[in-house]
């Protein structure tokens, strides 16, 4: 891909560079060619900056240190200078390629590497005298990719009031989701990116995981999750534009006043906590619809069915089993686990469907003060909705992987549900208890095999201190009478001292 820029000012050229520094990840390189005084400089100490959220961070050039490295940006950066170098040879010693697999990189005089095979090259040509620049681009692999995405998002929001806005990376995995801030506070709104899911290789009756486990797919999910929710007047993010086909919105911010975050800094969870049980015990009182209205056509609520539920157990043996015994798990074994799971889980189901928003936890919900009643729990990442039990996902709220909910607050907070749902004929005590026990242990379970998998396949190693606490959660569970046959197969295949070992 290649195309041609003009800067009129050195202040367009820097936002150009804060604008692709939303894409940015390891193993990507921008590789900064031209003349002195260019422009290289400028580009590069703008990118970094975006990337540490912080305009006045120092940015010396690394002209004679040849690299320098920044660890705490959002993203790893290391930043050359090769101009001094004189040689091919000479450039192994940088190890530019042991960090370009944690850092992106960013090159100024690039001649000696053009020809190296970056996964994701991104070279800007720059040239001009005085204060306007022209930078000729080549991209390729992640770079294209980022810039085609990055051309669409200005396309949509040129139709919106959001044109020409300010864009913050918010959060998200660039390979799939993402989100930015759009504007500067106290006016700001989401974008929402989420282009369609990319199949994954197929793992059980030719389907990707995914599918099994009716992951969304696309935006269209989003759009029509959040469109019901607060029209019965829960606070999910409104939606004010969105592109279905692209994959793209612009929704309501709903603030940083994230659950998660009040736990960590140590705030007074009572009121926020007891709003959160009380949306869900709300919402298991209604009646929810299998398909909603969407464009002109339709989006579906898929069932969370055995299989579904299957597929994510299944992410025990396949992966958390490897992490904790260095070795796969014995067909006989893996039989055993999985016959108990399917005795169990039909035990689970309830006599009514409710949404099931599937991660209603600390990391998903905001607390909203000014707002009254239920609508002080703000609901967000709801695409994975499905219908099932309504014990789900007050299991998923007291039972939270990434926070500790402590046992004494949980059992008061389970019995305030019960309270809540008490002059509800369609609440069977005896029934959701047994359900709230065999869909936490489903839950932990799968939550297991899923922070193993992060570390193993996705390096993402900061999830195994999580592990200890959800072997608790799950350990509680384990101890309903029905659950014995599995706790069982837990002592004796995986107990506490080896599921939470370092």
């Amino acid at each position: 891909m290649q195309m041609t820029r003009r800067f009129e000012q050195a202040t367009e050229l820097e936002a150009f560079a804060t604008e692709l520094a939303l894409f940015a990840r390891p193993g990507m390189a921008v590789l900064l060619a031209g003349d002195l005084g260019a422009g290289k400089s400028t580009f590069a100490r703008a990118f970094i900056r975006a990337l540490a959220d912080d305009l006045a961070l120092e940015v010396p050039s690394p002209t004679f240190t040849l690299v320098q490295t920044y660890d705490e940006t959002r993203v790893p950066v290391a930043h050359a200078d090769l101009y001094r170098i004189g040689q091919a040879a000479d450039i192994a010693e940088l190890g530019l390629d042991d960090l370009v697999a944690s850092h992106v990189l960013l090159v100024e005089w690039p001649a000696m590497i053009m020809d190296h095979p970056f996964a994701g090259r991104l070279l800007i040509e720059l040239s001009g005298t005085g204060p306007w620049r022209e930078a000729s681009i080549s991209a390729s692999g992640t770079w294209e990719q980022a810039l085609v995405r990055n051309a669409a998002i200005h396309h949509f929001l040129g139709a919106t009031r959001w044109a020409g806005a300010q864009r913050r990376f918010l959060e998200g995995d660039a390979s799939f989701r993402r989100y930015e801030t759009l504007g500067e506070s106290p006016h700001t709104a989401i974008l929402m990116d989420m282009p369609a899911r990319p199949d994954g290789p197929p793992v059980r009756d030719g389907k990707p995981y995914s599918a099994i486990a009716h992951l969304a797919e696309d935006i269209r999910a989003v759009i029509a999750v959040n469109g019901v929710l607060c029209a019965r007047g829960y606070s999910a993010p409104q939606t004010e534009a969105h592109d279905l086909a692209a994959g793209l919105a612009v929704v309501e911010d709903l603030g940083r006043n994230v659950y998660g975050r009040m736990i960590r800094e140590g705030q007074d969870m009572g009121a926020p906590m007891r709003a959160a049980v009380a949306v869900l015990a709300d919402m298991a009182r209604q009646d929810w619809p299998a398909e909603v209205p969407l464009g002109s056509g339709t989006h579906r609520i898929p069932p969370y069915d055995l299989d579904a539920q299957m597929i994510e157990v299944d992410l025990l043996p396949s992966w958390f089993w490897p992490h904790v015994t260095g070795g796969d798990c014995p067909p006989a074994v893996r039989a055993g686990f999985e016959a108990l799971w399917r005795d169990l889980l039909p035990l689970a189901r309830t006599a009514s469907l409710v949404w099931v928003l599937r991660d209603y936890h600390s990391p998903n919900l905001l607390w909203l003060p000014e707002r009254e009643g239920l609508r002080r729990v703000g609901i967000i990442d709801t695409q994975d909705c499905l219908l099932g039990s309504p014990a789900y996902d007050l299991a998923s709220l007291l039972q939270d992987a990434r926070t500790d909910i402590a046992f004494d607050a949980a059992q008061s907070l389970y019995a305030e549900y019960c309270t809540l749902r008490a002059a509800d004929s369609r609440f069977d005590r005896p029934a959701f208890d047994l359900a709230y026990a065999i869909l936490g242990a489903q839950r932990a379970t799968k939550i297991l095999g899923i922070f193993a998998r992060l570390s193993k396949r996705d390096g993402k190693h900061g999830y195994l201190h999580h592990i200890p606490r959800v072997s608790r959660y799950l350990e509680r569970d384990l101890a309903h009478p029905r659950l014995a046959a599995l706790k069982a197969w837990f002592d004796s295949h995986l107990p506490p001292r080896l599921r939470e070992a370092p």
